[in-house]
């Protein structure tokens, strides 16, 4: 069966994101083992389903919304602490980089329950 082109452009769309973030990280001159370091760390969330699925989903989803880089970006700009803005693009890289897999915000049935599919 072939994706459909809203299903296309959604894995494009976090290409783009997981893109623009990598490159705007490289134009902070911060460290790239600090980058692969926190890439996955977002994925930490997912401990919450060893409470159970509704815990699970609840902080996995906290952590895979692009609206918690940008509280954080908020705060780096307010308070003017720069060094966090390489969290900030590490952050959106990862979310990018699950959009481009097919990952989505999670339903609370079950972790294959997501807003862009069934994975």
């Amino acid at each position: 069966m072939r994706p459909s082109l809203a299903k296309i452009l959604l894995h494009l769309e976090g290409l783009a994101v997981l893109v623009g973030s990598v490159v705007a990280y490289r134009e902070l001159g911060d460290s790239w083992g600090k980058f692969f370091l926190l890439f996955l760390t977002p994925d930490l969330a997912m401990l919450g389903y060893l409470a159970s699925p509704a815990v699970g989903s609840k902080t996995y989803n906290l952590f895979h919304t692009y609206f918690g880089p940008f509280l954080l970006w908020l705060f780096v700009y307010f308070v003017r602490w720069p060094s966090l803005s390489s969290i900030c693009l590490i952050w959106v890289a990862h979310i990018g980089f699950d959009r481009l897999l097919g990952y989505g915000l999670k339903y609370p049935t079950q972790f294959k329950d997501t807003h862009l599919n069934r994975v």
